[in-house]
């Protein structure tokens, strides 16, 4: 069995690091250390693009070292402008504290916090006590304007206006490193490659305060091979929660991978070892659909459990070897709200489309039966003689198949 090191390496998890590969090796293989990512709760559920670090994390556990999870209940009030071309939406305390509670719950899901094998805290609990006075005389003597304006992270957004308010943020990450240093010995800290910048400033900060030597590393930041940002569909982000994205279609957005990625996600996103996966990567054409739905029901396991990956495979299987469209997934949607729309309306309420106007190029390139009929007609109008019984079922495409039920 690989190292962890090793182990990352092989899975293409290592993408920059603030010392020589060889001394990040000896820290990650050698005696157990601390190690932290940072989630800000700026939605209430966490996407497939958070689950890179927090998959790191779960490896580094399984390792003997201890995770630390930061809910960023302090920075979310400010905003990350990495990788952002505008400001973000300026969150409520409330909204970010149900975020936060969602968001712990489903790190819960990934890594064992009982007995303290891992940490799990709210920046708001340091950050909520500085006063602005005597932090800025603490901190800010260490950071210097010209090399902030240096950094990755602001670059996109000089052009366009960087507030003064997010220009914090890099000083407060940086802070939160320092706290866990100095709180519980953490030594590393780790997240995608739009926070090396970030996390460079925290090491520099703990070095020049406590003149100690602390590490940060990041992971790529991934895009499918046909370029869209990983965990983004037509139809927006794939969440972990299930009542945002369904145990099934999130079963059938990693079934649906490209042939070219189908290795590359089960390196990251399972924890397949890396001698199974191997069997797959001369597979081609036909032969990587069995991979696929393996892909596909490892990521799922990990996410929602053994039954509703078990649920998820077997709604799969009847749906396109036995073509049982009633075993498809359902929106329940009141009859009255449905007879009168047009048939692109009402696939945008059911969430088939994100717009309507990707309901009609859809319908217009022949991409969408209902009832078993091809709809030519974006605007055509539903009646009471498209529901069977109390079902109107929809094909989008050859692979996505949804019921709506009008009861």
């Amino acid at each position: 069995m690989p190292q962890l090191f090793e182990e990352f390496k092989g899975r293409d998890l290592i993408k920059q690091s603030t010392v020589e590969l060889d001394r990040l090796k000896t820290v990650l293989n050698g005696e157990p250390i601390s190690v932290y990512a940072g989630f800000d709760p700026t939605k209430p559920s966490l996407h497939v693009g958070h689950l890179i670090p927090i998959m790191i994390l779960s490896h580094m556990q399984k390792a003997g070292h201890r995770p630390i999870c930061i809910v960023g209940g302090g920075t979310a009030l400010i905003g990350d402008p990495s990788g952002k071309d505008s400001m973000r939406e300026m969150l409520t305390n409330e909204s970010i504290e149900d975020n936060v509670r969602g968001i712990k719950k489903q790190l819960s899901k990934f890594i064992d916090f009982s007995n303290e094998k891992a940490l799990l805290v709210n920046n708001y609990d340091w950050l909520g006590l500085e006063n602005y006075i005597d932090f800025i005389r603490k901190i800010g003597p260490h950071f210097t304007v010209n090399r902030m304006l240096a950094a990755e992270c602001f670059k996109i957004r000089m052009e366009k206006g960087l507030s003064f308010l997010e220009f914090n943020y890099m000083i407060l990450q940086a802070y939160d490193f320092y706290t866990l240093f100095m709180k519980y010995n953490c030594l590393l800290q780790i997240g995608g490659d739009d926070q090396w910048s970030n996390i460079i400033a925290g090491v520099e900060l703990i070095r020049r305060i406590e003149g100690k030597e602390a590490f940060g590393m990041t992971n790529p930041l991934l895009t499918r091979s046909d370029g869209k940002k990983m965990g983004k569909t037509e139809g927006g982000s794939v969440w972990l929660d299930p009542e945002l994205t369904s145990p099934y279609d999130y079963y059938q957005f990693w079934r649906n991978t490209v042939d070219s990625d189908v290795v590359k996600f089960m390196k990251i996103y399972t924890f397949m070892s890396l001698d199974e996966i191997a069997q797959y990567s001369s597979l081609s054409g036909e032969e990587l659909n069995n991979a696929k739905e393996i892909l596909a029901y490892e990521a799922t396991l990990i996410v929602h459990g053994k039954i509703e990956a078990d649920k998820a495979r077997e709604t799969a299987k009847n749906i396109f070897s036995s073509g049982n469209i009633v075993d498809a997934p359902a929106v329940k949607i009141p009859a009255d709200e449905v007879i009168g729309e047009t048939v692109s309306s009402l696939c945008v309420k059911a969430g088939l489309f994100s717009s309507k106007g990707e309901a009609k190029r859809m319908i217009e390139q022949g991409g969408l039966s209902m009832n078993g009929e091809k709809v030519t007609d974006p605007l055509l109008t539903i009646t009471d003689n498209e529901i069977n019984g109390s079902l109107i079922t929809f094909r989008k495409g050859k692979k996505i198949f949804l019921n709506i039920e009008t009861d």
